[in-house]
């Protein structure tokens, strides 16, 4: 696999590549064009949170938040859509991004700069979604714990095979949950109780969120990327 830079993409970076391909003087954006300018909004809204190089600085907790925006704006389908299983859909979602990364940047970023973060975020049962099932009573989870076990051997392999996909998917699924909590209102700002998720995950989404957008722009022609939430509409000039 080609080694590619681990420097982080700014959204200064991804704006000039936006503006290479698209112009608002040309009309309406593509649903692609669209789709990209609305995540890098948010991802330059993200910036204003947090610095990589002194996390403890900035505001991981809206930092996180910011984030998923832009990676929800990057990847998200139709309302119509909304029955299929997130995991499924972020299945999908990376399936067309590994097959579009041929200079390995998702690789880099996963094996080279975030494995040992990931291996510790994947142990927190705290990020497990039937661990809170079970803790809320609802029938059917009382075996939470094999399942952990289960998904916890099936990364160790991923992790062994270097399987990114499927560690992507387990990865993203746990950061779902933390994002429920966030959102939500299950969690205290700035609180000591999900500190270490809130700033792994935060740094996870920084670096990987622009590596996601970047390469969507990299082939607009290749992958239909779905239909988008909220498309604008006729009378409105709002992206």
């Amino acid at each position: 696999m080609t080694r590619v830079s681990n420097k982080v993409l700014s959204s200064v970076s991804l704006t000039e590549m936006h503006n290479s391909l698209w112009s608002h003087d040309d009309g309406p954006f593509t649903p692609l064009a669209l789709r990209t300018y609305r995540a890098i909004s948010w991802v330059r809204r993200a910036e204003m949170e947090y610095d990589p190089n002194n996390p403890n600085d900035g505001d991981p907790d809206a930092a996180f938040i910011f984030l998923w925006i832009a990676f929800n704006s990057a990847y998200a389908s139709e309302i119509g859509s909304r029955d299929v299983k997130e995991r499924t859909e972020f299945e999908a979602y990376f399936d067309k991004l590994l097959r579009l990364d041929r200079l390995g940047m998702i690789y880099n970023a996963i094996w080279d700069k975030f494995k040992g973060p990931i291996r510790l975020l994947l142990t927190y049962e705290y990020l497990f979604h039937p661990f809170w099932q079970h803790a809320n009573n609802a029938p059917g989870f009382e075996d939470w714990e094999k399942w952990f076990n289960r998904d916890k051997r099936m990364v160790n392999s991923a992790l062994a095979r270097e399987d990114t996909k499927t560690v992507l998917s387990v990865l993203f699924s746990r950061l779902y949950t933390l994002r429920n909590q966030l959102v939500h209102g299950g969690a205290t700002w700035n609180g000591s109780m999900n500190r270490d998720a809130v700033r792994d995950g935060a740094a996870i989404l920084y670096f990987l969120v622009p590596i996601f957008i970047n390469i969507m722009m990299s082939r607009p022609e290749d992958i239909d990327w779905g239909t988008l939430y909220y498309p604008p509409q006729p009378q409105s000039s709002l992206a």
